[in-house]
């Protein structure tokens, strides 16, 4: 049964690492973005632990990426395992879950090819609750807007492909 929801999200290239991070809940994430030879795939399977899921993202203003309807379809390890052997491009990352001020920053460190990339998500309810909303010190710079930090234009890619466009906001590889 497919699920939709509209995620509201604001998305930071990290400062640093957050203070306690090492002793928060985590999950190892891979995920699968389809069709490879897209500049920004829209489709991804992904392992979350020993759940396995379809999106797919469409974003509902042009002008917002942090607006997107999310559509999520669960699937068998072995449909997993099935379509992650097709024609889609990786990416690896571990997502920490830190509280933080009444609210979970989901805080992606990246593995892999784009090690050194670490990513801080949050996400809300309403527009007014995303508008109002203080980055926190440990964030660097709000990246939501940015289309070179979408998973499914990072996903195949090393952290020298993406080195140029982070050196922009003074990103250094944590």
């Amino acid at each position: 049964m497919a699920t939709l929801e509209l995620e509201l999200e604001l998305s930071y290239l990290a400062a640093s690492i957050p203070q306690g991070l090492e002793t928060c809940a985590h999950k190892d994430l891979m995920d699968v973005y389809f069709p490879a030879n897209t500049q920004h795939a829209k489709l991804r399977i992904r392992q979350k632990g020993d759940q396995f899921e379809f999106t797919k993202k469409t974003q509902v203003d042009p002008n917002d990426a942090g607006a997107q309807n999310e559509e999520n379809v669960e699937l068998t390890s072995e449909e997993f395992a099935a379509l992650a052997e097709g024609n889609g491009r990786k990416l690896t990352k571990t997502r920490y879950y830190l509280p933080y001020m009444g609210r979970t920053a989901e805080v992606d460190v990246f593995s892999g090819a784009l090690k050194g990339l670490v990513i801080i998500e949050f996400e809300f309810d309403t527009p007014e609750e995303k508008e109002a909303f203080i980055k926190p010190e440990f964030c660097l710079v709000d990246v939501t807007q940015e289309d070179f930090i979408a998973g499914g234009v990072l996903a195949g890619k090393s952290y020298e492909d993406i080195q140029t466009e982070l050196e922009r906001f003074n990103y250094v590889a944590l």
